[in-house]
């Protein structure tokens, strides 16, 4: 039997945001999809130091960071892909004359150039133990894997022209988007997984909800979107499993015929 491997969006579907917890069902749903051989991985628009404690919790050691911007399988680093330094410098001229903050992370932590802005702190809360680190500089001489910019949609598109063709931009707030290398994606990050490894794309299978997992739906051998999830995630998908806090995974894993 040829190895396989389940893919897991964070927010919306491991996690219930409701309760803010993972559902007994699903810890046990993991359970047994190790104890049938397959592989499990996280694949989160997060850097690696914001959900390490997720990793342990559910016994995992591969993983899809930075919307497949790095990518870790079995513990080992086998794909990075970093944001341009001259081009990111030339983005943040702009956002400061808009008055627009600026977060850039890397695997291990986040930097910002303000030092202090309650549009950084509202948005980030509930995904970094604290504030980030005021340093205006620290992308120059460090990778980056991505940025967060904090604007409203309606100030998104100077960035979405003026940088098309070197960064990607996915909203994933009211008041932030992601800034990513130019076709990343959560696909991408898994696609340079198998490359590297002899699981075929057929036997990927992925669970998401939100805009940031239409392509890698799309592009698994099954999709599963959540039933909490959007409405463009449902369209993507093969299969629409139930909400996260109604054993959501559980059913789903159910219906691929994993457990």
């Amino acid at each position: 039997m040829r190895d396989k491997m389940v893919f897991f969006d964070i927010d919306g579907t491991l996690i219930d945001e409701t309760t803010g917890k993972i559902p007994d069902s699903t810890k046990e749903a993991l359970h047994k999809l190790r104890a049938n051989g397959v592989h499990t991985g996280i694949a989160t628009g997060r850097a690696p130091f914001m959900f390490k404690h997720l990793l342990k919790e559910l016994e995992m050691d591969s993983f899809i960071s930075f919307n497949g911007s790095y990518v870790v399988f079995e513990g080992e680093v086998i794909y990075k892909a970093n944001l341009d330094v001259e081009r990111l410098k030339h983005l943040e001229k702009l956002a400061v004359e808009a008055g627009h903050p600026l977060v850039f992370l890397d695997h291990a932590s986040a930097t910002t150039n303000l030092e202090y802005a309650e549009v950084v702190y509202e948005s980030t809360k509930h995904l970094l133990p604290e504030y980030p680190q005021f340093d205006q500089t620290y992308y120059h001489n460090n990778d980056v894997y991505q940025a967060l910019l904090f604007c409203d949609e309606g100030f998104e598109q100077p960035y979405r022209k003026g940088y098309k063709g070197t960064f990607d931009f996915i909203r994933w707030h009211q008041h932030a988007i992601d800034v990513m290398p130019y076709g990343g994606s959560k696909a991408k990050g898994i696609e340079e997984l198998l490359k590297r490894t002899t699981i075929h794309r057929e036997n990927t299978f992925s669970f998401g909800d939100a805009l940031n997992d239409i392509e890698m739906l799309q592009s698994s051998g099954m999709g599963i979107a959540m039933g909490n999830g959007r409405p463009e995630a449902k369209r993507a998908a093969n299969y629409v499993t139930k909400p996260v806090g109604e054993d959501g995974i559980w059913h789903g894993l159910k219906y691929a015929g994993l457990i």
